[in-house]
């Protein structure tokens, strides 16, 4: 858990401002150095409210791109690929949710090669649990007023898109 550090200044600012005297302008570096930080906040806030489940946010993640399914059920390819994680990260994944009895896998019958995770009833169930919990806790985001989200999520899907996270043009709102 990341434990709150009370500190009597803002060690990002304090880094800014002598970044500044040092190497110029500090804005881009507060403003990444902020992001991990959140990161960081986020996911403890997240593991706290996930861990009575036996689950982390990465499985979480796991178990409702499942539910969001039409079948209850995706390649583990595809499941990378949607959560944008290396393939032994889902492999993993899976394999701590089939353990807890989560996720059920399966041979993919149009992959022979290929693998189907599907979500069990309990999965469903730790799923509805959790996403009532996380929400009750705005995703940790509850210090920025509700106005403000959607320009934050505009902001950091700017990054996303710079760095080719979407393709071109798929990312637009309509």
């Amino acid at each position: 858990m990341v434990r709150a550090l009370g500190l009597p200044f803002d060690p990002i600012e304090r880094a800014g401002e002598t970044w500044e005297q040092r190497f110029g302008p500090a804005a881009a570096m507060r403003a990444a150095t902020s992001v991990f930080r959140v990161q960081q906040i986020l996911l403890a806030r997240f593991d706290e409210v996930l861990r009575p489940h036996g689950i982390t946010f990465a499985r979480y993640e796991v178990l409702v791109l499942l539910t969001f399914s039409r079948t209850g059920q995706l390649p583990l390819k595809v499941i990378g690929s949607r959560l944008m994680v290396h393939p032994t990260s889902v492999t993993n994944a899976i394999d701590r949710l089939v353990a807890a009895g989560f996720v059920d896998r399966r041979p993919n019958p149009a992959d022979g090669r290929g693998v189907l995770a599907g979500i069990t009833e309990r999965g469903r169930e730790v799923v509805e649990v959790a996403t009532r919990e996380l929400t009750a806790l705005d995703f940790g985001l509850g210090d920025v007023p509700e106005d403000e989200l959607d320009t934050l999520f505009e902001v950091l899907r700017r990054v996303r898109l710079g760095a080719g996270d979407v393709a071109p043009g798929t990312a637009d709102r309509g």
